[in-house]
């Protein structure tokens, strides 16, 4: 039987995060930030990706897969980096592993009511998380009184997935979404997937400097530090700590995608197989 891990050993442990595919980076590039001297384990779960067109069983089923994995990495804490998870199954996800520190992305909602001048918010987002039990109670909860508008925004993952952050074509996609929300009058935009910062560029340009563009990244970094701290799981080492890259596609074709939004050559294992989702 192995020993007992040290406290020191304990907090060198890594931290995972997820995600449906690579969106996720943009949570990841803001713990890097946050906690330079951190080991980070990354999933990009891209064949499965948009989760957003999934079953609920099918989403829940592979978070499963990608949590234990992770664990298997030795995880001290795990960052669910995707809002369609967080919004239909997190409380599945925190029974079936209540030992491990679950840290989940939600819309940047209450901020934005708080923030908005006009009272009219335009979140965006995939189709299941603007259906999602979670984001509802989210909006109970931080937004009566104003008016949000609700958009999917089909299409969008997928153009992040394959690298297309620019382009025609990709700036007809986003001015399809965005412009009726201005139009409506909103002041301030929620950025509801975290695929959507990769075209936050294009979104402000659209939008213009009155508009104001929320990504909840920032936050949730800040939430992991601080639980962490409560925990006393923080890595004390002065040095920078390392990323581990994997995915459930071809690494070979989704690699470079990888090193575009990282900025920086990235090496992709592949992940194991998984028993057949629900």
């Amino acid at each position: 039987m192995p020993a007992p891990a040290t406290a020191a050993q304990d907090r060198s442990r890594p931290i995972g995060v997820f995600d449906s595919g690579v969106g996720g980076l943009s949570v990841l590039r803001e713990i890097r930030r946050a906690l330079p001297a951190e080991a980070l384990c990354y999933v990009a779960d891209s064949a499965h990706a948009p989760y957003g067109e999934r079953s609920v069983g099918y989403i829940e089923a592979r978070s499963r897969h990608i949590i234990g994995f992770l664990q298997d990495q030795g995880a001290k804490a795990v960052v669910v980096a995707c809002n369609t998870v967080t919004g239909l199954v997190i409380e599945h996800l925190r029974a079936a592993f209540p030992e491990l520190p679950l840290i989940a992305i939600e819309p940047a909602v209450k901020p934005a009511a708080q923030s908005t001048r006009s009272g009219v918010i335009g979140l965006l987002a995939t189709r299941q998380t603007v259906a999602s039990p979670g984001l509802q109670r989210l909006l109970q909860l931080h937004a009566s009184g104003k008016q949000v508008l609700l958009q999917a925004c089909p299409g969008w993952v997928e153009r992040v997935e394959r690298g297309e952050l620019s382009g025609a074509e990709t700036e007809a996609a986003v001015a399809h979404y965005v412009r009726p929300l201005l139009e409506q009058g909103a002041d301030t935009l929620v950025l509801g997937c975290t695929h959507y910062p990769f075209l936050a560029p294009l979104i402000r340009r659209l939008a213009g400097a009155s508009v104001q563009v929320l990504d909840p990244a920032p936050a949730v970094a800040r939430e992991l530090a601080r639980r962490l701290a409560a925990l006393e799981l923080l890595n004390p080492a002065t040095e920078a700590g390392n990323e581990q890259f994997w995915t459930s596609a071809d690494p070979q074709r989704i690699g470079p995608v990888v090193s575009a939004l990282w900025g920086a050559p990235v090496e992709l294992s592949g992940l194991p197989l998984a028993a057949p989702a629900a």
